[in-house]
């Protein structure tokens, strides 16, 4: 059986591991999120290593922090673009790990590769149109429509929509750089520690920030809700581990909507349709590999029509 490399390249850490799946998973290592050239460097290292003791690779999956290029026909596919993380605007990421390894790479954001392994073997496997979402340093949604991951001008920036702000009750003004008070500005990990000086892990199940975290976060899963229909939705990351958020965050969608939606998967089955990843943490590395995966397979697939 073929193996697959993956990549999830987050803004804190970087997970690098080789299998074929959540029930395989042959070898796993974890570092910090240095240097672009580093850490590619330490993840090429890491797969050279395994292959050097007889596990070969068929292809590596990357998915990565964005903004990024994952549209295959354009001159800069592959690249983290205009991200705001020191010296990692304009990497060619896919090229580097393709170049080094001489295997086929598939490359998309962490979030659509979070939703792509969700998909293959976690919580929305079956469905066709829904969105994962990771909450943690920064605040993330990918997602599939139609069985196909959300691309179209770019990929989608969930993080960064508009959303109601009632500065008498919240003054804090959030921490998006570019847009303040954005959702991921109001409810990232960085927002519960600005907010109330200390963060969010080291906050009682009882505090305050839960509901009002809540509240912010259904708010953008009911504009989701409304322009996306998904199935079900999955949220994961870091400040989703406070699992006292997701009976809030239900309710608050239920509230927002007022009956709006007539459909008992959010009247009857919320406890169903808002949930957590099936593949917990690993959602992202094994996404990856999913990504990989396929690479392989429109490689294969484009040999046997140029044969």
């Amino acid at each position: 059986m073929a193996l697959f490399g993956g990549i999830e390249a987050g803004g804190t850490k970087f997970v690098c591991a080789v299998g074929t799946g959540p029930d395989d998973i042959r070898a796993e290592i974890r570092f910090p999120t240095g240097p672009p050239q580093e850490s590619i460097q330490q993840a090429v290292a890491f797969f050279q290593e395994q292959q050097a003791q007889g596990e070969p690779l068929a292809a590596v999956g990357i998915a990565s922090f964005g903004p990024v290029d994952p549209n295959p026909d354009s001159p800069t596919f592959g690249y983290v673009t205009t991200t705001p993380k020191p010296g990692w605007a304009f990497t060619d990421f896919a090229g580097a790990v393709s170049r080094a390894l001489d295997l086929p790479v598939g490359f998309d954001t962490d979030v659509n590769g979070a939703a792509l392994g969700e998909h293959r073997w976690g919580a929305a496997q079956g469905l066709d149109t829904f969105i994962y979402l990771t909450i943690g340093t920064g605040l993330g949604g990918g997602g599939m429509v139609n069985g196909r991951l959300i691309h179209g001008l770019m990929h989608p920036e969930m993080g960064h929509i508009r959303i109601p702000h009632d500065w008498g009750k919240d003054p804090y003004p959030g921490f998006c750089i570019y847009h303040g008070d954005c959702l991921e500005g109001l409810s990232a990990g960085p927002a519960l520690e600005g907010r109330w000086g200390q963060r969010g892990e080291t906050l009682p199940p009882d505090h305050p920030a839960w509901p009002l975290e809540a509240h912010y976060l259904a708010l953008g899963l009911v504009n989701f809700i409304c322009t996306l229909s998904p199935q079900r939705i999955i949220m994961g990351g870091g400040v989703m581990e406070q699992r006292q958020l997701f009976p809030l965050i239900r309710a608050r969608v239920q509230a927002l909507l007022n009956n709006y939606l007539q459909l008992p998967a959010i009247l009857e089955r919320i406890d169903e349709y808002i949930v957590p990843p099936g593949l917990g943490s690993r959602a992202g590395v094994l996404g990856a590999i999913a990504l990989a995966q396929d690479a392989l397979a429109r490689q294969q697939g484009a040999q046997g029509e140029g044969g």
